[in-house]
């Protein structure tokens, strides 16, 4: 006897057969002969008694069929039959237009949901396909009900849920330096440890190539100068050597002479070993730029991700105060500053400058210099953007600047700003650590539904019992997907679980990843204070001292309940600033279908990204500063400070110095600088002219606006999606 039902979705319910009842009278009222009560309740009893205990909606209709075929009505069996048939290709119409649009190469929010994915190659295709084919699959199987609940209500979106079923995590900061002392397997190819730079640099990308198909979100590198440098002083020996083959002399005792810096200069007036030695040295510093050169030009074109994409590279860097780590640096950024190709500007990977008081902070410290030009290179390619490892909570105790290894307890952040440091479960590190995935939830509809109080505190707090119950749906959620994920077999991550991810050197390649997944973070993220703050009191953060004191409680409440989580389910949880890029809209139009549109709130495409104060509202930048500053502490799993500036920046790198010092003022994480930068899609020619429509190199008038989409440039706009390119044209800049 049938007692329950599985339904299409998976949830389970109560058997009812008066839906079986109607279904076969709907048939019957289409014939002539029209309706049979007694054969209905024939069949229905039949069905009800003979079936098993629990049934599925499609076994049932199977049975219906069955039985109706049997009687004296065949007419209606078949219009039964017709009739399932519609509705099944009624169920898959949606997909079937999805897969259209893709096939037509249609420039659409599904199409252009990451704007640096090329969703018209084949590969891109095919990845689009499997995409929109198994998120479905994830609601319908993977997800607990009232978390089914909350994605369909608008109220909550899972972040990279098509690639859930696969286990993956979504990032790392790679411990470059176990891959380049110790090599890698990865598929068939076995990579032997570096000894020159040319290699280290190979395997620095190579590391995050092969890294980036095991996982679903970006590659770091926390040191990148700290790791490289001893294989600039390999290189400087390799050269002494050839000159010792040249020269007939025994130079071994210059392999380890100190050496100031990696400068190159001409060597008119020098003799003896004080020629030799600074021919070693040129030779040196040539090898590294074009070593740096490689390293940009290959993160910049071999697409490893999925077969479509660039890696999501970021590299952190700027404390490594010895010769050769200050070489690595310098180079880098020369090959920066030159640009990739034609002189364009390089997209990946992100780079991060580590700013510290002691290192680089004033005219007098060992690598001032090397920040100052940092600023002018921000000026002219938008990187690196900046990291303040003197804010209160980017500091570790055990940071000693005459430590040879105190990169280990520097902070690092990912390019688009999502952060990994504290640590409940081992040491306070970003290395080897990352985030293991992440939700975000919709403030503004639940404050939407709290406008028609007329109350302010009433509305407040009827706010915050909405939050605080989708704060703990969004845990729960998390907890659930981890507790999936960790069910993944070693051997499924053959690089990241063997020689990157923090404790994997100890693990069975047959057990799981249970072990070490804890050393990860799941980030709970925010999309629209904004508009949450104008729903609630009339006005966002940026404008009114009372929206900023909310705006503050409100991620605070956040951060309070992210830390109870953490302790009750024994994770590492923390709340991230999200960088919305597909979801910048989706909300947004969700909240437009049941609200309609409401001035200041979903009157505009988007959603304000994160505790941002809103992309065009006019405010200075100190301003701006001021109001953002307290959200930073609050999202320990990520945040990032914008500013715009006017005019061109390549010959104002001091505003960009300005603004980093800002930063450090208000105690800020993690920044960058915005600025007019167009390019020449023909010719590859860049410059600041505002509203530039015809290129002056070669006459095109095919310009892009090279810009900032969530922490990460974008090569062209071509591939924005509608609600990202609706904030990007409503940028105001900041005095």
């Amino acid at each position: 006897m049938i007692q329950t039902v599985v339904k299409r979705d998976g949830r389970i319910v109560g058997f009812n057969e008066q839906k079986i009842a109607a279904a076969i009278r709907k048939a019957m009222l289409t014939t002539e002969e029209g309706d049979d009560a007694e054969l209905i309740r024939q069949i229905t009893d039949r069905i009800a008694m003979r079936g098993k205990s629990q049934m599925t909606v499609e076994e049932i209709q199977d049975m219906v069929e069955n039985e109706l075929m049997k009687s004296t009505r065949k007419d209606v069996a078949k219009i039964y039959i017709r009739y399932r048939d519609q509705r099944s290709i009624a169920r898959k119409a949606k997909t079937r237009d999805i897969f259209l649009e893709i096939i037509n190469i249609k420039s659409n929010d599904v199409t252009r949901e990451n704007a640096n994915m090329n969703a018209d190659t084949p590969a891109g295709m095919m990845m689009k396909f499997a995409s929109e084919t198994t998120k479905p699959f994830v609601d319908d199987y993977l997800l607990s009900e009232e978390a089914r609940d909350a994605v369909r209500g608008n109220y909550l979106h899972i972040h990279d849920k098509d690639y859930y079923p696969t286990k993956s995590l979504t990032c790392v900061q790679h411990p470059l330096d176990h891959i380049l002392r110790g090599g890698f397997r990865a598929g068939h190819g076995e990579s032997r440890p570096a000894k020159r730079i040319e290699t280290a640099s190979i395997m620095g990308c190579i590391s995050m190539e092969t890294a980036q198909n095991e996982m679903h979100g970006g590659q770091a590198i926390p040191a990148f100068d700290f790791y490289l440098a001893p294989y600039v002083r390999s290189s400087f020996i390799e050269e002494v050597k050839e000159l010792e083959k040249l020269t007939s002399q025994d130079l071994s005792d210059m392999y380890n002479e100190e050496i100031e810096d990696y400068i190159t200069l001409p060597l008119n007036g020098l003799e003896g070993r004080k020629r030799l030695k600074q021919h070693a040295i040129n030779k040196t510093a040539g090898r590294v730029h074009q070593a740096m050169e490689a390293f940009i030009h290959n993160m910049n074109t071999i697409h490893s991700r999925g077969g479509n994409q660039v890696v999501f590279s970021s590299i952190n860097y700027g404390t490594d105060t010895s010769a050769e780590g200050r070489c690595i640096i310098r180079e880098l950024l020369r090959s920066t500053y030159e640009g990739v190709g034609g002189g364009q500007t390089a997209i990946f990977p992100i780079q991060i400058w580590k700013k510290k008081r002691g290192v680089s902070y004033l005219p007098g410290d060992r690598n001032y210099d090397l920040y100052k030009y940092a600023c002018q290179v921000t000026a002219r390619r938008f990187f690196p953007n900046f990291i303040n490892l003197d804010a209160t909570y980017n500091q570790n105790d055990k940071w000693d600047i005459n430590d040879p290894e105190r990169y280990k307890w520097e902070c690092a952040t990912m390019g688009c700003r999502t952060r990994v440091f504290e640590n409940r479960f081992g040491p306070k590190t970003s290395i080897g650590r990352g985030n293991l995935s992440f939700s975000t939830i919709n403030i503004v509809g639940m404050a939407i539904e709290c406008m028609g109080i007329k109350d302010k505190q009433e509305r407040i707090d009827a706010f915050f019992a909405k939050l605080d119950n989708m704060l703990s749906v969004t845990a729960k959620q998390l907890h659930d997907r981890m507790q999936f994920q960790k069910t993944a077999f070693v051997k499924q991550f053959p690089l990241v679980m063997s020689s990157l991810w923090l404790g994997s050197e100890n693990l069975d390649p047959n057990g799981t990843i249970e072990p070490v997944i804890n050393q990860g973070t799941l980030g709970i993220g925010f999309i629209g204070l904004a508009e949450c703050l104008v729903a609630l009191v009339g006005k966002h953060h940026g404008e009114s001292d009372e929206a900023q004191e909310l705006g503050v409680r409100i991620v605070t409440y956040m951060r309070d309940r992210a830390n109870e989580f953490s302790e009750h389910y024994q994770h590492n949880y923390s709340v991230l600033a999200t960088p919305a890029e597909g979801l910048s809209g989706r909300f947004t139009k969700g909240d437009r279908k049941k609200f309609g549109i409401i001035p200041g709130i979903t009157d505009r495409e988007y959603y304000t990204n994160s505790n941002h104060v809103p992309v065009y509202y006019k405010c200075s930048a100190r301003h701006k500063a001021e109001i953002e500053a307290p959200y930073h502490d609050l999202t320990r799993g990520g945040h990032i400070f914008y500013v715009e500036i006017d005019g061109d920046a390549t010959h104002n790198p001091e505003a960009v110095m300005r603004i980093v010092d800002m930063m450090d003022k208000y105690n800020m994480g993690y920044g960058s600088v915005n600025h007019t930068r167009n390019r020449c899609m023909d010719c590859g020619a860049e410059n600041a002219e505002k509203e530039l429509t015809v290129c002056p190199k070669c006459g095109s008038t095919n310009i892009d606006r090279l810009q900032r989409i969530t922490g990460y440039l974008v090569g062209t706009t071509d591939r924005w999606n509608k609600a990202k390119l609706a904030e990007l044209n409503d940028r105001v800049t900041h005095d």
